[in-house]
């Protein structure tokens, strides 16, 4: 509740008018939920969750906590008060934007500029620069080191990063990124958050350096009609022990290839989720290692691509997308929510996804693809307002839950997504009706990312190009880990082997 009084207080000292409820919480999302038979973000949480403890206490217990309540805020409405007129945000591409514009409480879109806003009387700009060629990180290295000494408008206040570089930022020297501590966030205040989620924007020496709202865990996606006519079973619980293991998964594969179908699109399908699942990071201080279930990787791909069982296309290409229709004959993907709700042509008829005849369950192993952390800029002079906006798009439940009905995102929220879970009007038609809210949730708690490094995204990629020459036939093994070799030395000349 104290988070709440904060938002509503800052936009209180910023303006005269108080501006209340969440912007865009309609329910008329892309991927359809049960949204239209939820109730409105705010009426959804219990009672005794949504009645300020003010209210849900007698009065002579309560007054002690009004006292402590109302000190918080009158130093959090004074701070902001004395806080900068601009907000700068720096990003890659509208998502986050949406999620703000549409669900932070007293946002104001300004209508001749979509790239702008209001919080009260704070301006906010929305920078976005494409991830093409780097360009993202690019402007990132050149503003973030000096931003302390811009000037008052120029600053940016909160920056976006994905995992695959986020150690980067989180690790910087010196840091570019707030700690939770020097932003006055405790560990309370975000404790319904999945591990995984804060271990990826944790620096060496244990700060925690960014938040998501999002938690991306994903899961097995298989085309329910050839389950049912090779497995003989369409139901998620019943198909996950035909693909329980990488052993299993592969005998499985055999038999799907008897049956004229490929067990995957493409090798790189299954790349991510041996990679979750290293016993090492990519980089030991500057010594480039390959872990065994990389290795492994590459053994089981090379062995189905040999079998005629998968094949070598590149993520996102024309050929990797053919399973998304039944001629393609594809049995299945390894992804989380965002992909099955907006990458699988399920707007497009004649696909298996319109025609809801996809299933989820959690697969040999537990992964994660994808997400965006929130993280606020050293020198920011917004700092009051960036904890508000970190707070409350990553740990109010009514926010997340409008999320959920509206934008169809897997939350950051165990407590959520196991009512979610439980929800037996929810149902994704995707997937043939049925709720991925218990994979999803059930995967996030098996997530482990405590291997990662500021290498990742270039090793994996590196790694990934050198092995299909393998797969394919071209060069031999030892040819192919050499290739690799050079391509990060190219990259990151201060590594070895």
């Amino acid at each position: 509740m104290k988070k709440k009084i904060v938002s509503i207080m800052l936009t209180a000292a910023m303006t005269a008018t108080l501006l209340a409820g969440c912007g865009g919480a309609a329910a008329d999302t892309a991927a359809p939920a049960a949204a239209d038979a939820a109730a409105p973000a705010d009426e959804a949480a219990p009672a005794d969750e949504a009645a300020p403890a003010d209210e849900a206490a007698p009065a002579d217990e309560a007054a002690p906590a009004d006292d402590a309540a109302a000190a918080d805020s009158a130093a959090d409405t004074a701070a902001a008060s004395d806080e900068g007129k601009v907000l700068n945000i720096q990003c890659w591409n509208e998502e986050f934007k949406s999620r703000v514009t549409d669900h932070y409480p007293g946002y104001e879109a300004d209508a001749s500029d979509p790239n702008s806003g209001k919080i009260g009387d704070v301006t906010v700009k929305w920078i976005i620069t494409p991830t093409d060629d780097n360009a993202y990180q690019n402007h990132l290295d050149e503003i973030l080191p000096t931003n302390e000494s811009a000037a008052a408008d120029d600053k940016v206040d909160i920056f976006l990063v994905e995992a695959d570089y986020a150690l980067k930022y989180v690790n910087a020297d010196p840091a570019v990124a707030m700690s939770m501590d020097d932003l006055g966030i405790a560990a309370a205040d975000i404790s319904d958050q999945y591990k995984y989620t804060q271990d990826i924007v944790t620096d060496t020496n244990g700060k925690l350096r960014g938040l998501s709202w999002q938690a991306c865990s994903a899961g097995l996606i298989y085309n329910r009609d050839i389950a049912k006519e090779v497995l003989g079973t369409e139901e998620p619980e019943e198909v996950q022990e035909k693909v329980k293991d990488w052993a299993t998964f592969n005998k499985t594969a055999e038999d799907l290839k008897k049956a004229g179908y490929f067990v995957e699109s493409t090798v790189n399908d299954s790349y991510r989720v041996y990679s979750n699942n290293v016993s090492k990071p990519w980089v030991d201080g500057t010594t480039v290692q390959i872990d065994p279930n990389i290795e492994k990787w590459v053994e089981d791909s090379k062995a189905l691509v040999d079998a005629k069982e998968t094949n070598t296309y590149d993520l996102w290409s024309d050929d990797w997308n053919k399973g998304f229709y039944p001629e393609g004959k594809v049995f299945a993907y390894f992804g989380p929510a965002w992909l099955i709700n907006f990458c699988m042509a399920a707007d497009t008829e004649g696909s298996v996804a319109n025609a809801g005849r996809w299933g989820l369950c959690v697969g040999p192993q537990s992964f994660y693809w994808g997400g965006t952390w929130i993280c606020g800029a050293t020198g920011t002079d917004n700092p009051t307002l960036v904890k508000d906006i970190m707070l409350t798009m990553t740990t109010d439940k009514a926010v997340l839950r409008e999320i959920v009905e509206k934008d169809s995102d897997c939350v950051n929220s165990p407590s959520l997504l196991g009512e979610l879970a439980a929800d037996t009007s929810f149902g994704n038609k995707i997937l043939g009706g049925q709720n991925p809210y218990k994979q999803l949730a059930d995967g996030a708690e098996k997530v482990d990312m405590s291997k990662i490094s500021d290498y990742d995204q270039g090793c994996n990629e590196s790694f990934q190009a050198a092995m299909k020459d393998y797969f394919e036939g071209k060069v031999d093994y030892d040819k192919a880990v050499a290739n690799f070799q050079t391509a990060v030395k190219e990259k990151y000349p201060e590594l070895s082997f």
